[in-house]
């Protein structure tokens, strides 16, 4: 067979599968990434001798990888509409120094508050959002109005609301917390095995539902639509991943000292032989929540449209009719509100809130979001992508933990993948014409 023989199969194959990732509407960006979360859990299962993939070990990396999260979601609008924030870790400090300090001091100085006052937590979180929010969109004011480059905005904010943090609370680490705040954390608050079925039941026919109804409007709309094997292969991978987790997080078993300790708690004896299974983190249930939130408006919102339309072409966004300044406030006054809720996971976990909570998150976030699809050029990413990113930098950093990889080449390994990453991204838009 000739050269030019060999070039034309070559390409004839090329067209097949481009064809064929068309049909079935098939992201190669995201089944890369979890080609690259696969071969992750793999290696590192295999280099601690199955350890990594116990059912104790993946509840901790799920309830890791939560604060990072939820701010990645939110660092995917900032990317997309051309901006960057570096103060998230910071703000996060200073949120959790608010709701610290409004728990243990304030409310019951102010308000008379007695400690173990079931109003706390929530008047304490509904402050740290106030807070998260109004600092947000004070930097995407100077951002959007005062035209100041929100790198030098942010960069400016990390080192202004680190140390705000720090004389609220007089460098002091305050807790414990509310014991209502700590169940955001995660080992203190679980939905236990029956909920967690339960959601996950519920959850599957929901993905389920909303596959469906996709593929209706498609073709009430008249559009090409996957083959419906396609659709059965998807839902059931789709049911099984939802399920499966739930299964491994109920094959969890709370130690038994502790069950013990609880019901002696109660003034009650622990049955002979009686188990309990954590079940499904409240931190996760909350970040789920985060991602379909987000989700819904990337995609079904007027805002979301202005938002990837922006990042697309801000002149022609701007000449359209869009308010692109304010746009700047709302997508940063979005990302300081996501900053208190991984500040209330971040301090929830820890019990109390520490001056060195959230350091160096905002490289973590910004590596989560683009080694998840978010184009530093603006203009594209998506939800799922920048948590699956979270949970790639997040298992990196437990697995070579585990295998026992100083902390310095832990931050080495992990800075070389993101650059890997911007790299990956500058090929793929090169070579689909959209760089």
């Amino acid at each position: 067979m000739s050269t030019t023989d060999t070039e034309k199969n070559a390409g004839t194959r090329s067209r097949r599968r481009t064809r064929l990732t068309d049909t079935l509407e098939l992201d190669t960006r995201l089944l890369g990434m979890i080609g690259a979360f696969i071969a992750v859990l793999v290696i590192f299962n295999v280099m601690t001798d199955g350890r990594f993939l116990t059912p104790r070990n993946i509840f901790n990396l799920s309830i890791q990888t939560v604060s990072v999260a939820i701010m990645a979601t939110g660092m995917v609008f900032v990317i997309v509409t051309r901006h960057i924030d570096l103060s998230v870790g910071a703000l996060l400090a200073t949120c959790s120094a608010v709701m610290a300090m409004m728990q243990t001091a304030w409310l019951p100085q102010y308000l008379g508050l007695p400690l173990g006052h079931p109003l706390i937590p929530w008047l304490a979180i509904a402050a740290g959002l106030i807070t998260g929010a109004l600092i947000g969109a004070f930097q995407g004011w100077l951002a959007g109005y005062l035209m100041v480059p929100a790198f030098i905005v942010t960069l400016g904010g990390l080192l202004v609301w680190r140390n705000t943090g720090w004389y609220l609370t007089n460098g002091q680490t305050i807790g414990p917390l509310d014991p209502t705040f700590q169940m955001f954390g995660g080992i203190n608050g679980t939905l236990g095995e029956t909920w967690s079925w339960i959601f996950g039941v519920a959850a599957t026919l929901a993905a389920l539902g909303a596959l469906w109804f996709a593929r209706r409007d498609k073709q009430r709309h008249g559009f090409q639509v996957k083959p419906l094997w396609a659709e059965i292969v998807l839902a059931g991978l789709i049911a099984a991943v939802i399920l499966g987790f739930i299964a491994v997080l109920n094959s969890y078993q709370i130690p038994e000292a502790r069950l013990r300790r609880t019901f002696e708690a109660r003034g009650e004896v622990m049955p002979e032989g009686y188990t309990e299974a954590y079940g499904l983190p409240y931190s996760v249930l909350l970040l789920i929540v985060v991602a379909v939130v987000m989700t819904v408006i990337a995609r079904k919102t007027r805002l979301g449209r202005y938002i990837f339309a922006t990042g697309g072409n801000p002149q022609a966004a701007e000449l359209s009719g869009i308010n692109t300044r304010l746009l700047t406030v709302k997508v940063f006054a979005i990302m300081g509100a996501l900053c208190a809720i991984s500040a209330v996971v971040a301090s929830a976990r820890l019990t109390n809130h520490s001056n060195d909570i959230g350091t160096l998150d905002e490289l973590r976030v910004i590596a989560a979001a683009v080694i998840g699809g978010t184009a530093l050029a603006g203009g594209i990413g998506t939800i799922y992508g920048a948590i699956l990113g979270a949970l790639i930098m997040q298992s990196l950093q437990s697995g070579m933990a585990m295998v026992g990889v100083d902390a310095p080449l832990q931050n080495i390994v992990v800075g070389s993948v993101l650059v890997l990453a911007v790299l990956i991204d500058i090929i793929y838009r090169r070579r689909t014409g959209r760089g």
